[in-house]
């Protein structure tokens, strides 16, 4: 088996296996420690053993034997060692019982979702994901934790992600999984009556690695390509694992609709094209079709939440033959709806788009100085940049090179402050 084949089947592992074999061995260790260990050591002793004895049938369950006897023997010899030390250790108690195999290790939650007959067995994989989510980490650490544990993201990359040094994001992963330690934090999916808060979290985190990934934070490029398949590959495995949620159904659609105009959204020099400027015959007809289907199964079932309604608002600019015909009145009456289930003022600022196109930009315009009145969106560059393309459309270049100014200020991804940069120079000269 040469070295090239077994890499890139090691890699395939990793890609499609890691969330599966890490949270497998979680179950069995009882410490996402140990765990991590473990995977990581399973991981590279498949490196070599592929090698001598060719890739296995099933590569996950393979890497899913490896890593849990590696967990099984540290868990012997770590009860080994406090049998012989148990004063210089820790005070005395009761011990333990050895695992005894692959199917000894007690699951952390066993008793807790007993508790509940209602709850169904569920994936390892799905309570890895509510592990690293739950509420009493803070949302970094979530997001995080997701990266690392679940999608199995590199700490140098997650941190360059976050604008910190590897070794500030290395120690607060660490805190974290001490946390869930310390504060005993089980490892398993919630009971009925916790589920939507905490599936909100899931979904919050999934979010937000995905729109990390749409329009990078900062950096040459518009896209982080990277968290945007990861948060893809998470909301495939959360469709899988729970078919029958709709929030889960409705944010794979946003992310699929969202994701169709990558290849459009900026030239062959990285410069960003907006929205009406977009070739829409190269947008990925699949992923449209796809979200389509999904966002009409999740408005039939009634009563849509913020994910339903975000997708169907992004699959309604979509549909539209052009920019220009598109349905404004309908996205105001979306936008409407949404803020009665979210009212967040980043969605009344994306509100005030569509309610320009449809009532004329002073409309758009009042509702942006409201909201700048409001004060909560102090620092968000995009309320500058909506208010400076608005006053350009009513012909006030002035004041829209100043609100031009304003948002390139604020903004430090490269690709959009060169758009900024551009926008500012038309106005200033006199031009929209």
């Amino acid at each position: 088996m040469t070295d090239a084949a077994v890499a890139a089947a090691l890699a395939d592992a990793h890609r499609r296996e890691w969330a599966r074999v890490l949270a497998a061995t979680a179950r069995a260790a009882r410490d996402l420690d140990l765990a991590e260990e473990c995977v990581q050591e399973a991981y590279a002793s498949a490196l070599r053993s592929w090698a001598a004895t060719g890739i296995p049938d099933n590569p996950g369950a393979w890497l899913t034997t490896a890593a849990k006897r590696r967990a099984i023997d540290a868990i012997r010899r770590d009860g080994a060692l406090r049998a012989r030390l148990p004063l210089l250790v820790e005070p005395e108690v009761e011990p333990e019982p050895a695992p005894a195999g692959d199917n000894a290790a007690a699951d952390w939650e066993r008793t807790e979702d007993a508790m509940d007959p209602a709850t169904p067995a569920p994936d390892d994989r799905l309570r890895l994901i509510f592990t690293c989510c739950h509420p009493a980490l803070a949302a970094e650490a979530q997001v995080a934790l997701t990266l690392r544990l679940v999608c199995g993201v590199a700490t140098a990359d997650i941190a360059r992600s976050f604008l910190v040094a590897e070794a500030t994001m290395a120690a607060r992963i660490t805190r974290a999984k001490k946390k869930i330690a310390v504060a005993r934090i089980p490892y398993r999916v919630p009971r009925a009556a916790e589920l939507p808060e905490r599936l909100r979290a899931v979904l919050n985190v999934v979010h937000l690695l995905f729109t990390a990934g749409h329009t990078a934070p900062s950096g040459p490029s518009l896209v982080r390509a990277d968290l945007v398949e990861r948060a893809l590959q998470l909301t495939t495995l959360l469709r899988e694992l729970m078919p029958d949620e709709t929030e889960v159904r409705g944010l794979h659609a946003l992310l699929l609709v969202t994701d169709a105009r990558r290849a459009t959204r900026a030239d062959a020099s990285g410069r960003l094209i907006r929205l009406e400027d977009q070739d829409r015959l190269r947008w990925d007809g699949a992923a449209l079709a796809e979200a389509e289907a999904l966002i009409t199964g999740c408005l039939r079932a009634g009563r849509p939440g913020r994910y339903v309604l975000q997708a169907a608002i992004a699959s309604l600019y979509a549909a539209a033959p052009c920019y220009e015909q598109t349905d404004w009145p309908q996205l105001v009456a979306l936008y409407d709806e949404l803020l009665r289930v979210w009212p967040s003022p980043v969605v009344a600022l994306n509100r005030a788009v569509p309610l320009a196109m449809a009532a004329g930009p002073l409309a758009g315009l009042a509702e942006v100085e409201r909201l700048e009145r409001d004060g909560r969106l102090a620092g968000y560059q995009y309320l500058p940049a909506v208010k400076a393309d608005l006053l350009a459309r009513l012909g006030r270049a002035a004041e829209a090179a100043d609100a031009y100014a304003h948002a390139l200020a604020l903004t430090a991804n490269e690709a959009e402050r060169a758009f900024l940069a551009g926008r500012l120079a038309a106005v200033a000269g006199g031009r929209r």
